[in-house]
């Protein structure tokens, strides 16, 4: 149910990216902006960080709306959507905010299972769901997974990361089939990007990549709009950023 006094004729239109406020999400969130998208910026702890991109957001015309909440938290994460709504129409939601750890079968307790899951999988549903609901008849939608090459293939060394992203790429498809047409629904596999913050950097992990190179902020931002604002009729890919790395 749309909340009181919510209309469809609203000029503000967010555009929701989870775990915006640092690295990928980042970049991604001004992309958005500059192609003329207001931006639903949701963040867990990055309060300062989240609070410089608003700004730069603000610098570029555009309105911005600051949402904290823990995505391991299930009402923190169902109230994003209404408190959008609030505020103006959600016609996109980007489903980047994600948990990256080594962890192997025998490393890899319930705690960490349940984490990865509930932040890479459920989240992206529940907001799916909620983004879905909301959308007012006769308005388009757009929803992007943030995935990883990985999906291509069994990765024992990542075991509950991979397992979730995995699962998410099916969901892709999934939602794909049961929002159209109104919705559009995809997912983009990353490769080689930004190296992990925990600094664990294979140092010949370009041999493993065709292209040779690692790939740019902006390569990441030109597919992330081709697919925010591009053909309708394309739903349910999952196109891979990766330099060929998942063709190895």
């Amino acid at each position: 149910m749309l909340p009181a006094g919510y209309s469809a004729m609203t000029r503000d239109r967010y555009v929701l990216i989870t775990g915006g406020a640092l690295r990928i999400g980042r970049s991604i969130a001004l992309a958005v902006a500059r192609a003329g998208f207001d931006v639903a910026l949701h963040y867990w702890k990055s309060e300062t960080e989240s609070e410089t991109l608003c700004r730069e957001i603000r610098a570029l015309g555009r309105k911005t709306l600051l949402l904290q909440a823990d995505l391991t938290q299930a009402e923190e994460l169902k109230s994003l959507v209404p408190r959008i709504l609030k505020r103006g129409m959600l016609v996109g939601l980007i489903n980047n905010a994600s948990v990256f750890e080594k962890l192997d079968w025998k490393s890899t307790g319930l705690e960490d299972w349940n984490r990865h899951l509930m932040i890479n999988l459920t989240a992206p549903f529940l907001l799916s769901q909620a983004f879905a609901q909301a959308l007012p008849p006769g308005e388009e939608g757009r929803i992007i997974n943030l995935l990883d090459w990985r999906i291509s293939r069994a990765d024992a060394g990542h075991l509950p990361y991979s397992i979730s992203k995995s699962a998410l790429a099916s969901l892709t498809g999934a939602l794909a089939a049961a929002l159209a047409p109104q919705i559009t629904v995809n997912g983009l596999a990353l490769g080689a990007v930004l190296p992990p913050t925990d600094g664990t950097v294979d140092g010949h992990i370009l041999d493993k990549v065709p292209a040779g190179r690692w790939a740019s902020l902006e390569e990441v931002d030109q597919t992330v709009l081709f697919l925010l604002t591009g053909p309708a009729y394309i739903t349910g890919e999952i196109l891979y950023i990766d330099g060929g790395r998942h063709l190895l």
